[in-house]
């Protein structure tokens, strides 16, 4: 069953050539900021869940958001057992060619350039977005971890073949795909917004254990933009749910952080959770448009 939930390399490639086919122009991307709010919040609370050198995005936040309806523990992980989640739809971004990717200013000292570019007005919920989304990217990585902001899916790919790839027993020649993606997968119509509710887990969870894993989350930015970080010490699951309000099915990507000792105390998860770090393991759902990129050789149970 664990390979009904991994797309090859070229799927993904497809699907997301797909999509970007739809690419505005660069002045019109702005609106590629839209809906980001929460999004935002989440995507970076994700990203750095150790520390966060981004101002308010490690702090104190309000743990009574939907946004931040994706934490459980490692008790929820059983048949039968429910949940209450939240799956908003994901803002609509698209990925550019990493030739126009790198001809646009990508660092903070250039957010004027950026926001002048994109017909951007300072001081606008966009440009504070795309100004937190860099200050981000420019952090320091948490000790022992690789981070990287691809802004383009060439960038995300050479990442990630790098890290996951470099070591891989089964790979025979270097241009062998050695990797696959995992991101959750609602089934709704596309008129349909995703609610605060319960979902039921309605199959045993199923427990993938890889040896490398890379989550990409979305970041603020008028064009894709994703933050990339290694992630140690977790176990991945598939989850099977239903909605218990809308009926909607499920099937989402879930990790559980093992060792959080070192974690902010003060990280909206603990307090969704009521734990303190290194007591239990924290885990969350992958929300949608969030990828899990994880080496071939997998074993499920």
């Amino acid at each position: 069953m664990a390979s009904s939930l991994c797309f090859t390399l070229m799927t993904l490639i497809l699907l997301l050539t797909f999509v970007s086919s739809t690419i505005s122009s660069r002045t019109n991307r702005k609106e590629d900021l839209d809906g980001y709010g929460d999004h935002e919040k989440l995507a970076h609370t994700l990203a750095h869940g150790s520390h966060s050198s981004v101002p308010h995005m490690g702090h104190m936040m309000n743990k009574d958001l939907p946004a931040f309806k994706i934490f459980f523990r490692t008790d929820d992980l059983k048949f039968g057992r429910k949940m209450q989640l939240y799956f908003p739809n994901p803002p609509t971004s698209h990925f550019i060619s990493r030739e126009e990717a790198d001809s646009i200013p990508f660092s903070l000292s250039k957010l004027s350039n950026i926001l002048q570019i994109f017909s951007i007005s300072r001081g606008s919920p966009e440009a504070e977005g795309i100004e937190n989304t860099l200050r981000h990217c420019e952090s320091k990585p948490v000790a022992g971890e690789t981070q990287f902001c691809p802004t383009s899916l060439e960038s995300m790919l050479d990442f990630v073949k790098s890290f996951l790839g470099s070591s891989s027993s089964s790979t025979s020649s270097s241009s062998s795909v050695s990797f696959n993606v995992l991101s959750t997968k609602i089934y709704r119509s596309p008129s349909q917004v995703g609610i605060l509710e319960n979902y039921t887990i309605v199959e045993e969870p199923i427990e993938i254990w890889v040896r490398k894993q890379v989550g990409c989350h979305p970041l603020a930015f008028p064009y894709a933009v994703f933050y990339c970080h290694q992630t140690r010490d977790t176990t991945v699951y598939k989850l099977s749910m239903i909605g218990e309000s809308s009926g909607e099915k499920v099937e989402a990507v879930a990790v559980c952080h093992r060792d959080t000792a070192d974690w902010n105390p003060n990280l909206v998860a603990f307090q969704v959770l009521g734990i303190k770090p290194g007591t239990e393991p924290v885990c969350h759902i992958f929300p949608l448009g969030n990828l899990l990129w994880i080496s071939s050789n997998l074993i499920s149970t």
